[in-house]
């Protein structure tokens, strides 16, 4: 039975001001009419019903998640309780998915990306979800075919072990690799054995679990123990164990020290919408790479990114990120962005 759980307590902080603590990217409309998450569960609806498809996040988050997907099944709502990374995080969501569906698999899944053939989406993850019920201890990982040079992302090398299940070809996977500077990335490009990490995984429940009983034995014990409470004590219980557990994230906790992961090569649009540049990518520009906008007003400025309430004028200025919110007005260079996390710490 396959289920699906996105992930949806990340912060944005790249996307600051717009994107804050009290509602991060993931519940903004930066792509469209929808948000980030309402576009994730919409995609996924495609191969799964909504009974089906589980979101782990913050408490402060319930509320949005409520407001923004209303036939969501609170049920399918798992509150993690403080942020201990990605191994924790899916190995309590796969305790709670498994008391509704015993024998499931789960696709674990981004809130916040963007995957413009989505056809093609629900094909590698139908792929996949067949691919591991025949191989109940494979892990499989979707990897995104490389188009440029780039330093944001994790890579997965791939192995020459091939194989065929349907309409995808599925590779064993030889290693994860942390994101690398610029002359790295270029050998990796120029290669053709590395795939960019998209942070999606499907696996059994049962595998994962076993996995993390292995590799992170304190951490399974403490949410075995907590899995095992009656429902009406469960969240209780949750928040006072949960604080004990070490904080580690999924690929360095698991991926790093399993066996038999395979990972599906693909080409279906995919960004991780993790800066200012990705919205750049995606919008409407005039003939000089300015980022329209009714509230836009350019001369001899080109490729500048403004999102503002008011009217803005630009005049012989390039190469900014200009963005207004309420309490805030951030201008920063296109080339220093990477920077507006730290800088923002400024500001109590």
């Amino acid at each position: 039975m396959l289920c699906a759980l996105i992930m949806a307590g990340g912060k944005g902080t790249r996307f600051w001001p717009l994107s804050t603590e009290e509602k991060p990217k993931q519940f903004l409309n930066l792509l469209g009419k929808d948000t980030m998450i309402q576009m994730t569960v919409k995609r996924v609806e495609r191969l799964l019903p909504i009974e089906r498809i589980f979101i782990v996040t913050a408490n402060q988050y319930v509320q949005l998640l409520k407001e923004q997907l209303p036939n969501l099944p609170e049920r399918n709502i798992i509150i993690e309780p403080v942020g201990k990374n990605t191994a924790p995080c899916i190995a309590l969501s796969a305790f709670v998915i498994k008391k509704y569906y015993e024998d499931a698999t789960i696709a674990v899944l981004p809130s916040d990306h963007l995957i413009r053939n989505e056809d093609r989406f629900i094909q590698i993850l139908d792929d996949a979800y067949k691919f591991v019920e025949s191989k109940p201890e494979a892990i499989v990982t979707i990897g995104m075919k490389p188009d440029r040079p780039e330093t944001g992302y994790g890579y997965i090398k791939c192995s020459k072990e091939k194989k065929e299940i349907d309409d995808s070809q599925i590779i064993s996977v030889e290693a994860f690799v942390e994101k690398p500077n610029i002359e790295k990335a270029k050998k990796y490009l120029e290669s053709k054995q590395y795939l960019w990490n998209g942070g999606m995984f499907i696996w059994k429940a049962d595998n994962i679990l076993n996995l993390t009983k292995e590799y992170l034995n304190e951490t399974y014990n403490i949410l075995s123990e907590v899995a095992a409470t009656k429902e009406e004590a469960f969240q209780q219980v949750l928040e006072d164990k949960y604080a004990e557990i070490q904080g580690v994230s999924v690929d360095y906790g698991i991926m790093e020290n399993a066996d038999d992961i395979y990972v599906i090569p693909s080409d279906f649009g995919w960004d991780d919408v993790g800066n200012w540049s990705s919205i750049e990518r995606y919008s409407k520009r005039d003939k000089y790479g300015n980022v329209e906008g009714s509230n836009n007003y350019f001369y001899n400025s080109s490729g500048n990114i403004a999102i503002t309430n008011k009217k803005l004028l630009l005049n012989n200025i390039d190469n900014l990120i200009i963005v207004e919110t309420e309490d805030y007005i951030l201008i920063s260079p296109k080339d220093r962005e990477q920077e507006i996390k730290d800088a923002k710490n400024l500001i109590s």
